[in-house]
């Protein structure tokens, strides 16, 4: 039987009703993987997408194991300082001015400069002890005297520097202090490291950790999570949610809603009282579980199929509104009230014939005068210049402009 604390389970069944009881519902291979971490004193390296329950692992098998959690958030530009230690300077000040007057009484008979510095540089020890040594997570899983849990989150946001850094806490569960010595731990610590996948990890850190990739779960190990966070959600409606969010992953969207989200999405379902899921209420909250704004476009268009797989969705038309037929749609467009049709329909043939004689009667050579293209010269035809016709003067005063003029003049 497990023993909270220091001891060991004793089988995977084990792990898997521990963690049951802190609510983090494990499948064999997990529960495999975490009993070995349990019996070899391995570091667990987890990988997947965000919200699969990485990090939440950590947190339940400090609880279960009665462990302290400590926890090192890694992003980018993060130094050794933050992850090991780093000296309390303020202190070590304020020991200085303290002790201001025991300095003078070390340096007071030393008949040089020289021999003064020498005198204060062998206390040296005093201000780099374990006194003033701040312990930061790494340090602080390998000094503590009682056992715990070490989750390095998210190690793919940190800088390779600090992978460097962490090789030596990880093989070897130790930690070098090069003013002091190398602090070894007493009980290994159970250390578990998330990623996020955003950049790859170094062959060296992963081969000095047990690897488990963690992806999103079946949806009767999605189902059993929500219900047992206890929602508020009825089982029917949280099993057509877990579906619909399993469709949602299915879309190309930016980022998949995780299952922290899935149970988010139930408990405000539950909060408004939804006692059937439709389009308009999971589109109303679907940005619970889709959090950019293209992906939410794609989801609300995705969500009538996703509620009732035989729902027929209208398309939409292009919206050009010019009338001209492109073929877009099963039918053309009604034709406009101009263009409806009349007595002269009949006659299209008549009509169209009649009209390019008028068009040809109309087009005499020279009617818009020498401009482009009216071949004045004659071009390589030899034909005479074309003269344009002119005009009549009473033409002129019945434009509009002339009758204006006249209006001006008066």
């Amino acid at each position: 039987m497990f023993e909270s604390g220091t001891g060991q389970f004793d089988s995977v069944d084990e792990v898997v009703d521990a963690l049951g009881e802190q609510g983090y519902i494990a499948d064999s291979r997990l529960a495999t993987t975490v009993f070995l971490v349990n019996r070899l004193d391995k570091p667990l390296l987890i990988e997947g997408p965000a919200g699969v329950g990485k990090t939440e692992l950590a947190k339940a098998l400090a609880k279960a194991t009665g462990r302290r959690l400590l926890r090192l958030q890694c992003y980018e530009g993060q130094d050794e300082t933050k992850a090991l230690y780093e000296w309390d300077y303020g202190k070590q000040l304020l020991y200085t001015q303290i002790l201001r007057e025991k300095i003078g009484q070390v340096v007071a008979d030393a008949p040089t400069l020289e021999d003064a510095v020498d005198r204060i540089g062998a206390q040296e020890s005093v201000f780099f002890s374990e006194r003033f040594l701040a312990s930061r997570p790494l340090l602080e899983a390998i000094r503590s005297d009682e056992p715990v849990v070490l989750l390095i989150d998210e190690v793919d946001r940190a800088d390779e520097a600090l992978e460097a850094v962490l090789l030596e806490t990880l093989a070897e569960y130790q930690v070098s202090v090069p003013e002091v010595g190398t602090f070894t731990t007493k009980t290994p610590p159970y250390v578990v490291l998330t990623s996020n996948n955003t950049r790859d990890l170094s062959a060296a850190l992963k081969r000095r950790c047990l690897h488990l990739f963690l992806d999103y779960p079946t949806a009767e190990r999605e189902l059993e999570i929500v219900r047992s966070k206890k929602t508020g959600l009825p089982d029917a409606l949280a099993e057509q949610l877990v579906g619909i969010v399993r469709g949602l992953r299915q879309l190309e969207l930016r980022k998949s809603p995780s299952i922290s989200e899935t149970i988010d999405w139930a408990r405000t379902l539950a909060v408004l009282g939804v006692e059937e899921l439709n389009a308009t209420i999971l589109s109303d909250t679907v940005s619970v579980v889709v959090k950019y704004d293209k992906d939410v476009r794609k989801a609300i268009g995705a969500l009538p199929t996703l509620v009732d797989p035989n729902a027929t969705v209208p398309e939409k038309g292009h919206g050009h509104g010019h009338g001209h037929g492109h073929g877009h749609d099963d039918q053309d467009p009604p034709a406009p009230a101009s263009r409806q049709s009349s007595p002269r329909d009949d006659d299209d043939d008549e009509d169209d014939d009649g009209g390019r004689a008028v068009r040809a009667a109309k087009d005499t050579p020279g009617r818009f005068g020498n401009t482009y293209g009216s071949n004045p010269l004659g071009g390589d035809t030899g034909a005479k210049p074309i003269t344009p016709p002119k005009v009549p003067a009473e033409r002129g005063t019945r434009s509009f402009g002339a009758g204006l003029g006249r209006k001006r003049a008066l």
